[in-house]
C-alpha cells in the first residue's frame, strides 16, 4: 500500500517543492494520453480547487498503457492522487503522477454523494483506505462546486460564426459521437454559423472528383433528424486511442467546453473541421456557465429576429445585404410569403412532396460542361447542383420544365454559362496569353424554392430534391 504523505491544498504547492504529497482536487481540463520517448505514455490533466481556481495546477501522469489511465465520467468529478511530486516548471507549480509508486482515484464530483470511487489505480495490487480528512475534503469539494463559476471573457471562447483557422478554445454542445473509416467524429453546436469559405474546385474538376457533402461517410438519417435544424454544426476529429479515455466524458446533448482546438478547413471539400490533437482539452463546464446562458439566450433571440413580417432567423448570419440576395432570383406560384427554411430543415422533412425556400449557395454543378446541360432539340434539362447553406449541403436537380423556368427559357450556351459562371462565383481572368484563368470562387447567397421527392437513389435515404418554380434574373 503506497505510504501516506501530507494532504494539501493546490495553492500551497510551493511550498513543498521537491516533496510529494497527497492532493484531492476536481478535474477541470482532461487532455489525450500521448507516447513518451519511454516505455509509458503520459496524459496532462489540470485541476482546480477553491484555493486554485483561475490558473489550476497541471497534473502529468505517467502509466505504462493507456486502459490504465484515468477514465472520467465527467468533467468536474474529483481525483485523489496520493505519493505524487510536487515540481516547477517555467515558473508554474505542477504535479506529476509515477506508475510505480503514485496512486489516484476518481469520485463522482458536485452531485456525488458516496465515497466509493469509480476507478481507482494503485502500482501494487493494494488501494489506500479513505480517512477522516479525505471524506471531509471531497465533501468540502463538492460543496463548493454546487455555486462555482470561474470568471472568464467571452472572447477567450468565440462563437462558431467568429472563428478563423488556427488555434483556438470553442464552447459548444454535443450532438453526437460517431466513429466512420477507423476516425472517431464528434459533432458539436453552438447556435451560430460557421463562415463560408471560397471554393477553388472548378466546374471541371467535378468530372474526377465531386465536391463532397460530407467531411466523413453520411450520418444514418435518423441520426441527423436529431440535429438542430438552425446553425451550423462543426465536426471535431479525434485520434482513436480517445475511444476508451475521453469519449466518455462527451455526454449528448451537454455543453462543453474544448480548449485550444485546432480549426481548418478542409482543403478538398472547403468545410469547417476541428481536430481535438495532444495539446487539446476538454474543460469542466457547469450547467449554469455564464458563456452557455448567453449562447442560449442567443440562439432564442435568433429564432425571434424579424425583418417586417419576415422571419430572419433562419437566414446565413454572414449576409450582410439580403436585398441583393433576393434579387437574383424570382420565386413563383405564391412561395414568395413563406419564410425561409434551413437545407437542413429541408433534409429531415418526413412528408413528401414538400416545398421549401432557402437561402442558399450553389457550390457546384454537373454535367460540368455546359453543352451537356440539356439538349435544345428536345427541350428537356439535366443536371444536379450541389446546394450549401451553413447547416449541411445537399444535392439538388434540375429537370426538364423546373430547368425552363429556372433559366428562363432556353437560352444560347454562352447565355447559360453566363448565368452559371455568376451563380457558381465564378472569375474570368484573361493572361497576356489570352489563356482564360480561375481564381478561387465565392458563390453568392440566393433564394430559391426546393422541392422533395421519393425516390430510392440518393446516399441519405429515399428522398431527392429539386429546384423548383425558381427563375434566375437577369444574367444572374
Amino acid at each position: 500500500m503506497p505510504r501516506r504523505r501530507r494532504l494539501v491544498k493546490l495553492e500551497q504547492g510551493a511550498t513543498y517543492l521537491g516533496s510529494t504529497v497527497d492532493i484531492i482536487a476536481v478535474v477541470n481540463d482532461v487532455g489525450l494520453p500521448k507516447k513518451t520517448q519511454g516505455t509509458d505514455y503520459c496524459c496532462t490533466i489540470r485541476v482546480i480547487d477553491e484555493t486554485k481556481y483561475q490558473t489550476g495546477t497541471s497534473i502529468n501522469i505517467f502509466l505504462r498503457t493507456t486502459e490504465a489511465f484515468p477514465r472520467f465520467a465527467s468533467a468536474g468529478d474529483i481525483i485523489q492522487l496520493c505519493n505524487v511530486m510536487v515540481s516547477s516548471f517555467n515558473n508554474e507549480i505542477n504535479v506529476t503522477s509515477y506508475r510505480k509508486y503514485s496512486y489516484f482515484a476518481l469520485f463522482k464530483g458536485r452531485d456525488g454523494v458516496d465515497f466509493d470511487p469509480y476507478q481507482q489505480y494503485s502500482p501494487v495490487d493494494s488501494t489506500v483506505t479513505n480517512i477522516e480528512v479525505d471524506i471531509n475534503r471531497i465533501v468540502d469539494l463538492r460543496n463548493w462546486l454546487a455555486n462555482f463559476q470561474i470568471p472568464q471573457v467571452s472572447s477567450d471562447f468565440p462563437m462558431l460564426r467568429e472563428i478563423k483557422e488556427g488555434n483556438l478554445n470553442l464552447a459548444c454542445k454535443i450532438l453526437h459521437c460517431w466513429k466512420a473509416a477507423s476516425q472517431w467524429f464528434v459533432y458539436v453546436w453552438d447556435g451560430t454559423d460557421t463562415p463560408p469559405n471560397v471554393i477553388n474546385a472548378m466546374p471541371n474538376d467535378e468530372i474526377n472528383s465531386s465536391l463532397p457533402l460530407e467531411l466523413e461517410p453520411s450520418l444514418p438519417r435518423d441520426i441527423l433528424r436529431t440535429f438542430p435544424r438552425v446553425g451550423s454544426i462543426l465536426r471535431i476529429k479525434f485520434e482513436l486511442t480517445v475511444e476508451t479515455n475521453l469519449l466518455s466524458i462527451l455526454n449528448i446533448d451537454k455543453w462543453v467546453k474544448f480548449v485550444y482546438l485546432t480549426l481548418k478547413v478542409d482543403p478538398a471539400s472547403r468545410l469547417w473541421h476541428g481536430d481535438f490533437t495532444t495539446q487539446s482539452k476538454i474543460r469542466y463546464t457547469p450547467s449554469h456557465d455564464c458563456l452557455i446562458t448567453e449562447r442560449q439566450r442567443l440562439y432564442n433571440d435568433r429564432l425571434l429576429l424579424r425583418s417586417g413580417n419576415i422571419f430572419i432567423g433562419t437566414i446565413p448570419q454572414s449576409i450582410s445585404n439580403l436585398v441583393e440576395v433576393f434579387s437574383m432570383t424570382r420565386i413563383h406560384h405564391g412561395h414568395d410569403y413563406r419564410d425561409h427554411s434551413t437545407l437542413m430543415c429541408v433534409l429531415n422533412h418526413l412528408k413528401v412532396p414538400k416545398t421549401f425556400k432557402c437561402v442558399v449557395r450553389v457550390v457546384a454543378i454537373q454535367p460540368s460542361q455546359i453543352k451537356n446541360l440539356y439538349s435544345r432539340a428536345e427541350k428537356k434539362y439535366r443536371m444536379r447542383l450541389t446546394l450549401e447553406d451553413p447547416t449541411t449541403r445537399i444535392h439538388a436537380f434540375v429537370f426538364d420544365k423546373d430547368g425552363e423556368t429556372l433559366f428562363d427559357g432556353y437560352p444560347t450556351i454562352a447565355n447559360l454559362k453566363t448565368k452559371l459562371n455568376k451563380l457558381l462565383g465564378i472569375m474570368e481572368c484573361e493572361d497576356n496569353d489570352n489563356d482564360v484563368t480561375y481564381t478561387p470562387r465565392n458563390p453568392p447567397w440566393v433564394s430559391v424554392c426546393i422541392k422533395s421527392y421519393d425516390s430510392k437513389i440518393d446516399q441519405r435515404g429515399s428522398i431527392i430534391f429539386g429546384i423548383y418554380d425558381t427563375t434566375l434574373v437577369g444574367d444572374a
